[in-house]
């Protein structure tokens, strides 16, 4: 029997976003493998983890963990005397914040470093707080969980993590939510849209800087801005904030369409990525590309960059850029002339992500609580803790 396993998901907020996947895919994958575990969650939660995990004992803590000024000061002694009521042997927290006196090993997914190395990327009034709890989280944690080998390596370059408690991996991707999609899914995406059958550029995230949102917009203009019957540019997604969004979306010639949707469902997701000619996303920074690896297992032919782990997501299966407008726009007009090559990128896509899988995250998971409970008997006991590798 492994060690029980505490995960608290009461960071993972109401629109669940990619956090909100990497909790549900990583707990149903746990319970699959028969994991010994406990969940600690907000209270809209409860019923939805308990039909994820249904072995799990399921915790819902306070009213007040929807507010983000609460939660932080709950997971400092709320949580730990959770951990005790509940008999865990590790902690596990899937985002940067950690308990500075858990009593236990405690587990850490730290999912990118761009807060240090993209300073004008983030939101300056979150990022000084955000950085802080970081490094933090990086030092006084039993061990770290990066989602790329590019993450991990950045954690040792810009933080000085130790290279030796750091476990890869990689996120999954759900197949059975993200795949190819029928003709009616994606008719379904388009004409909510109000498409109804144009063809479109897809792109699915935040508004954040980092995600190179405004070059995306200036790239799709100097593709289109001179076809007779142009490609429609939709972003979707919601929250974040980039002022430079609004200023981009000014330029655009009146004769092309931006569609902005906010908020799609994940079962809208397939037609929307499969149904797209190309779907972009450009982004400056990652710290895995989850979006990247759904848009390719609902077969999609996807243009990103090469910046930090995308290159590990795409591998060979995906059409690459550089992040400026002239790079983007030159990358989409070639695959907007080049169908043959689209299908190519497509089917590769497709049969690559069939390698992302969260039973395989699950087992590297696993391995990672094991470590943790290990290193921090010995700690204890005054011993040296056994190779990590």
């Amino acid at each position: 029997m492994g060690p029980r396993i505490l995960l608290d998901t009461t960071s993972v907020s109401a629109d669940r976003g990619g956090l909100g996947r990497y909790v549900d895919g990583l707990l149903s994958a746990l319970h699959g493998l028969g994991a010994d575990l406990a969940v600690a969650c907000q209270r809209a939660d409860e019923e939805r983890y308990g039909l994820l995990a249904p072995g799990a004992r399921i915790v819902a803590g306070p009213a007040a963990l929807a507010h983000r000024a609460s939660r932080l000061a709950w997971e400092q002694t709320g949580l730990p005397y959770v951990a005790q009521n509940v008999g865990a042997d590790v902690i596990h927290l899937p985002t940067y914040t950690i308990p500075v006196a858990a009593g236990m090993p405690t587990v850490v997914t730290l999912h990118d470093v761009t807060l240090f190395s993209e300073h004008d990327a983030h939101d300056p009034v979150r990022a000084t707080y955000v950085r802080s709890a970081t490094r933090t989280a990086a030092r006084r944690a039993t061990r770290l969980i990066a989602p790329s080998q590019a993450t991990r390596d950045e954690l040792v370059r810009l933080l000085h993590a130790d290279p030796g408690h750091i476990d890869v991996a990689y996120h999954g991707v759900d197949h059975e939510v993200f795949h190819r999609p029928s003709e009616p899914e994606v008719k379904q995406v388009s004409d909510r849209l109000g498409l109804h059958g144009r063809p479109y550029v897809a792109y699915l995230g935040a508004l954040e800087p980092r995600k190179n949102v405004p070059s995306l917009i200036r790239g799709w203009v100097r593709a289109c801005a001179d076809r007779p019957d142009p490609p429609a540019l939709v972003l979707a997604g919601s929250g974040g904030w980039d002022d430079e969004v609004d200023a981009a979306l000014a330029s655009v010639p009146l004769r092309l369409k931006v569609v902005r949707p906010g908020y799609l469902s994940r079962s809208a997701l397939p037609g929307f990525f499969g149904g797209a000619l190309v779907v972009a996303l450009p982004s400056r920074g990652e710290g895995f590309g989850l979006p990247v690896l759904e848009a390719m297992a609902c077969g999609a032919p996807v243009l990103t960059t090469r910046r930090g782990p995308l290159p590990e997501v795409g591998g060979d299966a995906v059409a690459y850029t550089d992040p400026e407008p002239a790079g983007i726009g030159a990358a989409l007009s070639e695959l907007i002339d080049d169908p043959v090559r689209r299908r190519s990128l497509a089917d590769a896509a497709c049969a690559r992500s069939e390698k992302f899988t969260w039973a395989f995250s699950a087992e590297a998971h696993m391995a990672s609580y094991q470590r943790a409970v290990g290193r921090y008997a010995a700690a204890r006991e005054g011993k040296p803790a056994h190779p990590t590798h």
